[in-house]
């Protein structure tokens, strides 16, 4: 091993010594392996408190194997006898977690492309590697896992190179899991990564790209400084809110968080100011000076538009107000989460939550659930829909409720541009797919003689349930899929209404395709038969659009036996008692009222959703 810069945690680094950059690529290409290796081939962990993906802090990152949360890390490097600091991020491959790329990416100079050898490209690191040439960063292309048995490095080097414009040969060879070749690709990002540009005599300006909340220490916000300094004990200002506060203590992380005298031009830190407010500190932001500081904010990031909408509702109403609190300390960590109240007639009070696609709904389900110890409910997961009434008025809809009644003139549903990537023989099994999930076929490429790349326009409801799951088994998992937005297009939709003694229940009406209505309503009503219990009466189990039945299950009654006592004796005084019980089950009827338990509630709302959980790093 090279001898460690000992300047490694100084303050103030020429920024001609530092090196920014991010890795990215496709879920299981090895991200988080390789960034392991380069933690202890820098010495920043040591060899006793080493562990496998050192930098998946959550729980659920570990169980899954997947990132949810860019992480970033301080190394010190030498190359030919020069000290340099190398700010390294570590992205999610996943394409829920995008915007999460996006805002790493704004931090950084240079981007390591890590595809895996035994796999090639993938759909998602297409989506990546865009990204990153969108913001013009220096791309490092690298094969990883060459010591696998099926690798073929050769082969997908010259792929790579045929889409990045570079010779095969430029593309690094490394094994994230023995660490060949990472000392290399260090040089590399020396070599090739520029160094970051900005004004150390100008007034301070520093970007915010993430933000987590600490019990302890309150808000604890990761920076990366791009004109002055940032020392504590000064008094900082959040350009957006026009809040001052004081620096209690600005730090690197390196990978634990450490303390220092302050951040310079092109550092990437964290600063802490005591605050428990979680709206003081927005990702985006522009930090500057209290005095003198920057009077133009830096350009911040695009706002994320969530995809998919759902309802969450404690098990239990009193939780209502720490649901609330858990969902803003949520939102500063994932800003792409967004909320707003809502209640519904079955289930109470609760939030009407965006999200970016399914995962991210249930991871995020899943993290309110751990980190705050709520028992929640959520809702069918749907869309936004546009709705153009007779009258010519437009109506946006997130939630099924608030579907019009009536005739509509016209309905829009938001459609996606999907890009597929699959071994060729695969190819009329998934045009096959996409078409019955009502997709258009925009165009067909082959990657190389055995590897297609297929470009369809699929509506995003049809993508946002089961599809990855589909492609996935039709493949026997040798498929990618990314997609990204692409508009909105006219569509037949409907609202299905699910009716229990003729009364419907808000919490299990969905918006589908007209196609699809008949479908849904018999999967329903076949569903909520079997978890509803038995009641006194006969329970009807309908599904409707609007006055129209199209479906129905029938919740047998619970049967007395009111002969028991009689035995023997007239037929006329069996009959009498029967008479008088099925009076009684008609009178009950009219009046009574069906309990559904709230676990009949969960089991038919979550088992609705079959969530995309990819295995693996």
């Amino acid at each position: 091993m090279r001898p460690i810069p000992s300047f490694a945690d100084e303050t103030f680094t020429e920024p001609s010594r530092i090196r920014n950059f991010s890795i990215i690529a496709h879920i299981d290409h090895g991200k988080s392996t390789l960034a392991d290796r380069m933690l202890q081939i820098t010495g920043v962990v040591e060899a006793r408190a080493m562990r496998a993906q050192y930098l998946d802090r959550m729980d659920i990152e570990r169980e899954r194997g997947i990132t949810i949360k860019a992480q970033n890390v301080r190394l010190p490097w030498s190359v030919d006898g020069e000290d340099y600091v190398l700010h390294m991020i570590d992205t999610p491959g996943h394409v829920d977690f995008t915007y999460e790329v996006s805002r790493a990416l704004e931090a950084c100079e240079g981007a390591i492309l890590l595809v895996d050898a035994a796999q090639g490209i993938e759909a998602q690191t297409l989506a990546n590697l865009y990204l990153a040439m969108d913001k013009n960063l220096e791309i490092i292309p690298v094969l990883n896992k060459i010591d696998l048995p099926a690798a073929d490095p050769d082969r997908y080097a010259e792929e790579i190179a045929h889409i990045i414009g570079c010779e095969p040969d430029e593309v690094l060879r490394v094994s994230g899991k023995t660490g060949a070749g990472v000392d290399a690709l260090l040089d590399r990002v020396v070599q090739k990564v520029p160094a970051p540009v900005g004004d150390a005599d100008a007034p301070a300006r520093a970007m915010i790209f993430d933000s987590v909340y600490d019990t302890y220490r309150g808000v604890v916000t990761y920076i990366r400084v791009v004109d002055g300094k940032i020392v504590p004990r000064e008094k900082i200002q959040m350009m957006s809110t026009g809040a001052t506060h004081e620096l209690l203590e600005v730090g690197i992380v390196s990978p634990e968080p450490k303390a220092s005298k302050g951040l310079g031009v092109g550092e990437v830190g964290y600063l802490i100011t005591g605050v428990k407010d979680v709206r003081q500190s927005k990702v985006g932001d522009t930090v500057t000076t209290a005095r003198k500081g920057a009077e133009t904010p830096l350009t911040g990031y695009q706002e994320p538009r969530p995809m998919v909408y759902s309802g969450l509702y404690p098990v239990d109403g009193s939780d209502y107000p720490a649901l609330r609190e858990a969902l803003d300390k949520l939102q500063l960590n994932d800003a792409a989460l967004t909320y707003e109240p809502e209640t519904s007639v079955a289930l109470g009070f609760g939030f009407r939550c965006g999200f970016l696609g399914l995962l991210h709904m249930e991871i995020t389900r899943e993290r309110l659930q751990r980190e705050f110890g709520l028992d929640l409910i959520s809702t069918a997961p749907n869309v936004v829909y546009r709705v153009v009434g007779e009258d010519g008025k437009e109506l946006i809809v997130t939630n099924p409720s608030d579907w019009p009644d009536g005739r509509m003139r016209e309905t829009y549903e938001p459609i996606t541009k999907t890009t597929i990537i699959a071994p060729s023989e695969f190819v009329g099994t998934i045009m096959e797919l996409c078409q019955s999930r009502r997709g258009e076929l925009g165009g067909m490429d082959y990657l190389s003689e055995s590897r297609v790349e297929l470009r369809y326009t699929l509506p995003m409801a049809e993508i946002i349930f089961d599809f990855f799951d589909s492609l996935k088994s039709r493949t026997r998992g040798y498929a990618s899929l990314d997609y990204e937005e692409a508009g909105e297009q006219q569509s037949d939709l409907v609202k299905v209404d699910i009716l229990l003694q003729g009364e419907a229940v808000d919490a299990f009406s969905a918006i589908v395709h007209r196609d699809g209505a008949q479908a849904y309503g018999n999967k329903m009503t076949v569903k909520l038969k079997e978890l509803i219990p038995r009641q006194q009466f006969e329970v009807p189990v309908q599904a409707a659009i609007g006055s129209k039945i199209i479906a129905r299950e029938n919740i047998r009654a619970i049967r007395k036996d009111v002969l028991a006592k009689c035995y023997g004796g007239d037929i006329s005084r069996k009959r009498k008692l029967l008479e008088k019980q099925k009076e009684g089950k008609k009178r009950m009827k009219t009046i009574g009222r069906v309990d559904v338990p709230q676990e009949a509630f969960v089991a038919a709302l979550s088992s609705d959703a079959s969530a995309d959980k990819p295995k693996g790093k």
